[in-house]
């Protein structure tokens, strides 16, 4: 973990958040929180950190409680234990360790929102703990059996990371061979500055890096398997549920309607598209904003 202190940074968003390490069973999680109100808990993609809400927890924090960690085996949380099946790096590991830092911070029920990889964790969380999910919300993502299942040529051209990050080893050394080339999208101007900056010095760490590489080798190795046992028990998110995602990305172009496929896994979903590309909370935060908060509210 850094000793950097994260408070000179001069970050865009999280005004008067604070920043700590919460220790869980599975090790620390750096989160950030502010606001007052319900707890919110916001979960980021990959590569991101917690700082991709900056501008959206701005906009939520005069109405509800928001909480931003980095996800484990992202940032400078916790790097979940190695396992053949990865499963210290399956959602359901992180979905727990999470519930577990929220009751630290005294947040029985909460509503989660996630973005891209942590959508799947939100997801889990919903379904793994849905006596303290009170709403969810998802943002470019469904599950990841229906990602396997729908695989089609559109999705081994696009997102063939998926099968590349599955492979032992090879990712990690090209990835490391030289971070700003393989994340070549990365840009100050769109993240901002601290966003950008704090996400520089996790690229280059080797073991973040590992980290999030096994997030993606648990969704080829255990995290299906265990959307699939769910699916098989008519098991399904009952917390009312909100799905969006990019109109400028690539989800509804390869799968179709998003909640389409979202109604065969909860009772109550509706949703829409966002005028954005992929990362909507930087390119597209006050519609982003709005729709969290008129779901939540």
């Amino acid at each position: 973990m850094s000793g950097r202190d994260d408070s000179a940074l001069g970050q865009v968003g999280f005004s008067g958040f604070a920043l700590e390490q919460i220790e869980v069973a599975s090790g620390p999680i750096r989160v950030r929180h502010g606001g007052a109100g319900p707890p919110v808990l916001l979960l980021h993609g990959h590569p991101r950190t917690h700082m991709m809400w900056g501008r959206v927890a701005d906009f939520l924090s005069p109405f509800v409680t928001v909480i931003c960690p980095d996800l484990p085996g992202f940032g400078r949380s916790y790097i979940p234990i190695d396992a053949l099946d990865s499963r210290n790096s399956s959602k359901r590991a992180k979905a727990s360790a999470l519930v577990e830092m929220m009751e630290k911070m005294g947040h029985r029920q909460f509503a989660v929102i996630g973005h891209d990889r942590g959508s799947l964790t939100a997801f889990r969380m919903a379904m793994d703990h849905p006596e303290k999910i009170k709403k969810l919300v998802t943002v470019d993502g469904i599950p990841i059996l229906e990602h396997l299942e729908r695989a089609d040529w559109r999705f081994a051209r696009d997102w063939y990371h998926w099968f590349f990050f599955a492979q032992p080893d090879k990712p990690e050394r090209a990835i490391l061979a030289d971070p700003t080339a393989w994340y070549s999208t990365l840009s100050p101007d769109l993240m901002g500055t601290a966003a950008y900056d704090d996400l520089l010095d996790v690229i280059y760490n080797r073991d973040t890096v590992h980290g999030m590489i096994e997030d993606y080798r648990a969704g080829i190795r255990i995290d299906h398997q265990h959307d699939r046992a769910d699916r098989d028990a008519g098991r399904r998110v009952n917390c009312p549920m909100l799905c969006l995602w990019s109109t400028r990305d690539d989800l509804e172009k390869i799968y179709g309607d998003p909640v389409a496929i979202w109604r065969n896994w909860a009772t109550e979903v509706k949703g829409f598209g966002i005028d954005s590309g992929h990362h909507v909370a930087e390119e597209n935060p006050v519609a982003l904003a709005a729709a969290i908060h008129a779901f939540l509210m």
